[in-house]
């Protein structure tokens, strides 16, 4: 069989950090994502022909472009010296805190493995991504990971790279409302503070590590007491108009927990079920509403599939 010339690959939006999991956890979402297409090219390199969704925010320059950057490095990995024209159809507006950076990176990187036989495994695509990440938001790899394996993840090291799959909880799912307004990751990762105290550290870790466990237990009562953040979203909230009304709507709610969702404005919620998560990011709605901001929302099991080919 002839090898395709061209390759379409949608890749979902993410939740990151989780809650105490800061850098460290990610999720993926069914619902909204990025699509690549990737086609083979008669020079060198990478080209970006077409991007459509992004209002025009986005570089077409492919050395400025996670989705450019990811594919570079993937061609890089797998040997290939052949060149690739790519499409990106944006389905994630950027800076809302559902990792639309990662979605590009992920949805080119598998496009390309996949335009001359995936020599490469999903699992390998996470350093080109990471890479394309730390160009333009910083070197972290929990929405990459989730965007590529699917489900929950844990990245224990980036260097060297480490992640690992978490099992889901049965019935756990995430309710993700995303009010109309930005954040940037810089400017989110800029509020955050330079040293945390020592108590502090040991109250977040002791809460991943319970987390973890909760996720291999099916213990939703001890994943409730884990999904704590007194680090991160404190520091951002401000960022946010409402956010702590949001989080304090989504627990009055019925939620597990509730946090700022990556760099933010997106506020997302663990809850016990489709029914409880539906109720619940309607009520996070109204807070914003409350707080001046239209919002729209995703509900979605956490054992969501990665990226895909079209």
């Amino acid at each position: 069989m002839s090898a395709p010339r061209e390759v379409r690959a949608f890749a979902p939006a993410t939740v990151a950090n989780l809650g105490p999991g800061f850098d460290a956890l990610g999720v993926a979402l069914a619902g909204p994502g990025d699509t690549v297409v990737a086609r083979v090219a008669g020079v060198p390199g990478v080209t970006i022909s077409r991007i459509e969704g992004d209002g025009g925010a986005l570089p077409r320059d492919p050395t400025l472009n996670t989705a450019g950057i990811a594919a570079a490095r993937t061609l890089e990995l797998a040997g290939i010296a052949s060149g690739v024209e790519l499409e990106l159809h944006k389905g994630l507006p950027p800076g809302s805190g559902l990792g639309s950076s990662a979605a590009s990176a992920a949805a080119a990187a598998y496009a390309v493995d996949c335009l001359f036989g995936s020599p490469l495994r999903k699992a390998d695509l996470v350093e080109p991504c990471l890479r394309a990440e730390a160009a333009v938001s910083g070197r972290h790899a929990d929405n990459v990971a989730a965007a590529l394996l699917g489900g929950l993840v844990l990245v224990r090291r980036v260097d060297p790279l480490d992640v690992i799959r978490l099992p889901v909880p049965e019935g756990l799912t995430i309710a993700v409302v995303t009010p109309r307004h930005e954040v940037s990751t810089r400017e989110a990762r800029a509020v955050l503070p330079a040293t945390v105290d020592l108590s502090a550290h040991v109250r977040a870790s002791a809460d991943l590590a319970a987390f973890v466990g909760a996720c291999f237990s099916g213990d939703l009562a001890l994943l409730a007491r884990a999904i704590n953040d007194e680090i991160v979203t404190p520091a951002r909230a401000a960022l946010i108009p409402g956010c702590l009304e949001v989080i304090r709507a989504a627990l009055d709610a019925g939620a597990l927990g509730s946090a700022i969702s990556g760099s933010g404005p997106s506020i997302f919620a663990l809850c016990r079920s489709p029914h409880s998560a539906a109720a619940v990011a309607d009520a996070m709605i109204a807070a914003f509403a409350r707080a001046g901001l239209p919002a729209t929302s995703i509900v979605s099991g956490a054992d969501a599939p990665g990226v895909r080919r079209l």
